[in-house]
């Protein structure tokens, strides 16, 4: 490293420091430029691009000639090539009723998911992807196409390995090659190798999918080497990306529509791996970010509960039994903290009333983050340890995200 000034050559402070003036004439000097010229290009080299720029403009015209003549031969392909890189074609998924329907039975929202994206695959042919070798966990395999090898190209799932981190960098390439709709896929806990290539697809709003199962403290007798804590904080905190952790079959409907429509922003869907109950009040108003999911009786709550996820089924229990004691709360459901801070300020208050300040958040995951909906007067029931191996219940139940603690910290708010 620094070779050519001898003062700074194979030391850490070629790497780290600049130069200076004096070092930097000698290194001049030493790889035969002028000391005196600064931001000097020699002819030589503008004559060298510019016989790079006549090959290449060369071997660009004979494409666009072999692809016109493409174009003319096979119309029908020409026509899904159009298709394919239209960025609008998936905007009418919001008001496809088909999309939305489901069974009104309680269901993991990684089941969901694989149901969602199979729906989607079977109606657009550019929508790939795959798994870092959890495909049966994440539900993320594509039952109307077969894999992809070397032996078949054509093939639309993806088996990328225990490569996390190399199976990012590859979607990230899939969607600037154009024409493509990709998603990866793993657990939630292995975001943390996905991360650094999550980062780049904010950087270079690149719209890749990401699919993250077994989302909480839910995953359960695996323990806390796989029950995720800190990782949603994480992602939450990443400029330009879009996280969606839904409460059901509709909020995860809007979080694949979501996803697949965006052009610029990268969107994870955090999923659960346990069955929750579908929401009598949930809605597409979930592209909004946070939405009232379960209204007080009367016109003023005493107190509202934000939660999203898993949490937001618990906190419609509480509000119930809450009830009962004559305190009418509000339900917020939270997928998306991103979206809902994109909001007008209006809307913003229509769904958090400043004046109301005793608030509750309920989230299976780090606390952090969730101050600035519930400020100085509100309680946040989430992890602030690793979590612990047993049955889900037991779980929920040790750490606190039970009927009787949301009540309880609901009560503690309003007094």
């Amino acid at each position: 490293i620094g070779f050519g000034c001898p003062k700074k050559e194979g030391t850490a402070s070629a790497h780290g420091e600049p130069l200076g003036d004096e070092n930097l004439a000698e290194l001049k000097t030493n790889l035969g430029f002028n000391p005196d010229e600064f931001f000097h290009v020699d002819e030589e080299v503008y004559d060298n691009f510019k016989d790079i720029v006549k090959k290449k403009e060369a071997v660009y015209d004979e494409w666009q000639k072999l692809f016109a003549e493409y174009c003319e031969k096979y119309p029908d392909m020409k026509k899904k090539w159009d298709e394919y890189h239209d960025t609008d074609r998936f905007k009418d998924i919001f008001d496809d009723e088909d999309f939305f329907s489901y069974e009104d039975k309680p269901e993991a929202t990684r089941n969901v998911s694989g149901k969602l994206l199979n729906k989607l695959a079977a109606k657009y042919e550019n929508i790939l992807g795959g798994s870092a070798d959890l495909a049966p966990s994440n539900k993320t395999k594509l039952s109307c196409s077969d894999d992809y090898s070397k032996n078949n190209r054509g093939g639309r799932n993806f088996h990328f390995g225990v490569r996390e981190i190399a199976m990012t960098a590859i979607g990230n390439g899939m969607m600037l090659y154009g024409g493509l709709k990709a998603y990866v896929a793993t657990f939630f806990v292995f975001s943390d190798y996905v991360k650094p290539m999550a980062r780049l697809s904010a950087i270079m709003q690149i719209p890749l999918t990401f699919v993250f199962t077994h989302d909480s403290i839910g995953v359960g007798e695996d323990g806390p080497t796989h029950e995720p804590v800190e990782q949603l904080a994480m992602l939450r905190a990443l400029p330009g990306f879009v996280v969606f952790r839904p409460a059901d079959y509709t909020e995860t409907a809007v979080a694949w529509a979501y996803a697949i429509s965006s052009k610029n922003t990268p969107t994870a869907l955090v999923l659960t791996r346990q069955n929750l109950p579908q929401l009598q009040g949930s809605s597409k108003e979930a592209v909004r970010g946070g939405y009232i999911v379960s209204e007080c009786k009367k016109g003023t709550p005493d107190a509202i509960i934000i939660a999203s996820g898993s949490e937001v089924a618990l906190s419609i229990a509480a509000q119930e039994e809450l009830l009962k004691e004559g305190i009418d709360v509000r339900v917020v459901s939270m997928p998306s903290m991103e979206l809902f801070d994109m909001q007008d300020e209006a809307y913003k208050e229509k769904v958090l009333p400043k004046n109301i300040r005793a608030r509750v958040a309920v989230e299976a995951l780090s606390t952090f983050g969730w101050d600035r909906y519930v400020g100085l007067d509100g309680e946040i029931i989430g992890m602030t340890t690793f979590g612990a191996s047993g049955p889900q219940s037991q779980l929920f139940e040790h750490f606190g995200f039970t009927v009787k603690n949301v009540c309880d910290s609901v009560k503690r708010t309003i007094r």
